[in-house]
């Protein structure tokens, strides 16, 4: 992979970076990698090397290129990290004589550009990870602290690619960051359509276990003239976490001696976070958990019936606060509809597992009981999904959970 013809140029009142990425190993079409922003922030987003490095690396990997060649100077942390990364995605997904992707780069001896002052970001959506991130933020950083989050970037292209949707919901966040203190920054990019894949599950799976952490850094980096520090919200805990795309042992890879990469939020439980934003009215009232953006309309981010919007809703009943929110269509739920909307697979299985005994606890054992009926059904899938999971652990793992659950020797 050749990533080349580096530039900045305006697109209307937008301002963009993009390169050329040519492929040499692989039959893929040449084509523009892009980050922009609006005319507010033109002057934040930069021409940054380490963005379209690190956006691009994990898919040459991906495909089978054997090096990726950028003509320019990099900051050999960076080029540490990202082989750190790629070391930990074959260790957990491809086979063991997997080539790691050479990067070909001069090494940079000094930062770019004169210092930044310390400034300090994170990725918002308006889910209930993100809210966590900023709210710990608040009540943990004084405003004067270099880590005390100034900037929240929204970006359109990865989950949201139609643009009214995308303006719903910035929106939406606007009127938090007001409040909050917050600059809210658009970010738009192409990085997630660029590797769309005829066969949408296998892009998906792509996007969810190896690249998504690597496209936000890359993003991140394309505003480092503006942040010092940008935050990933974790979507796991430390008991439950697994080999995934965003990862505590992959998103410190993807920083730079200008930038720091931080994955945030990891002790503690989606419960405990949802707690946490529900102690916080203005949170409470303008969550967005709901993926189903064609659905959007002002003032209704959240259609309240899928998995995403059910899970929530319970965890909220759980707490004693989702009567207090007018964030979904409705503010109860039913034994139906949770038999209704509810699919528990192993990635979500521990949030549901959570829920039980505090629905019980606020006299909710209609709404209890239909989570453990979901979760017996999980159990119950049995020896077909142990097979499943075995078959999955050696494809992709390489055996890695059945020596993480094994008995210790004697």
């Amino acid at each position: 992979m050749r990533i080349e013809n580096l530039r900045s140029e305006r697109n209307g009142d937008r301002a963009r970076v993009a390169a050329t990425v040519a492929w040499e190993d692989c039959d893929r079409p040449t084509h523009e990698v892009y980050f922009e922003t609006v005319e507010p922030f033109a002057d934040s987003l930069t021409c940054n090397p380490h963005a379209f490095l690190v956006g691009c690396a994990i898919p040459a990997m991906h495909y089978g290129e054997k090096r990726v060649f950028i003509d320019t100077e990099i900051c050999p942390e960076l080029r540490v990290g990202l082989e750190t990364a790629m070391g930990w995605l074959r260790h957990w997904f491809y086979e063991p004589e997997q080539e790691l992707v050479r990067i070909e780069a001069k090494t940079r001896s000094a930062l770019p550009h004169p210092r930044t002052p310390e400034r300090a970001g994170f990725f918002f959506s308006g889910g209930i990870d993100s809210y966590a991130t900023l709210r710990a933020n608040q009540l943990n950083f004084p405003r004067e602290h270099p880590w005390s989050l100034r900037d929240a970037l929204v970006v359109f292209g990865l989950e949201i690619d139609i643009p009214q949707a995308f303006q719903f919901v910035a929106d939406m966040l606007q009127e938090v960051a007001q409040e909050a203190g917050l600059t809210l920054v658009p970010v738009y990019t192409n990085l997630y359509l660029n590797y769309r894949e005829e066969d949408a599950k296998n892009h998906f799976n792509f996007w969810k276990y190896e690249h998504q952490g690597a496209v936000l850094a890359a993003i991140a980096h394309a505003f480092a003239r503006r942040l010092t520090v940008v935050s990933i919200a974790s979507g796991d805990d430390i008991p439950n976490i697994y080999p995934y795309g965003t990862h505590p042992l992959l998103d410190p890879n993807y920083s730079s001696i200008d930038l720091r990469i931080r994955h945030d939020g990891i002790a503690h439980s989606r419960l405990e976070k949802t707690k946490l934003v529900a102690e916080w009215d203005l949170a409470l009232q303008h969550l967005r958990v709901c993926n189903q953006f064609r659905r959007y309309w002002p003032g209704r981010l959240n259609c309240g019936r899928c998995e995403k919007c059910v899970r929530t809703m319970l965890a909220l009943v759980a707490l004693g606060s989702l009567e207090r929110t007018d964030a979904f269509p409705e503010n109860d739920l039913t034994e139906e509809v949770v038999l209704s909307a509810v699919h528990i697979d192993y990635d979500v299985v521990h949030f549901y597992r959570e829920l039980v005994p505090h629905l019980e606890a606020r006299g909710r054992h209609d709404l209890a009981r239909a989570v453990r009926r979901k979760l017996d059904e999980y159990e119950g899938r049995g020896l077909k999904l142990k097979e499943k999971v075995k078959w999955w652990d050696r494809r992709y793992l390489k055996g890695w959970l059945r020596k993480l659950t094994a008995p210790p020797s004697p």
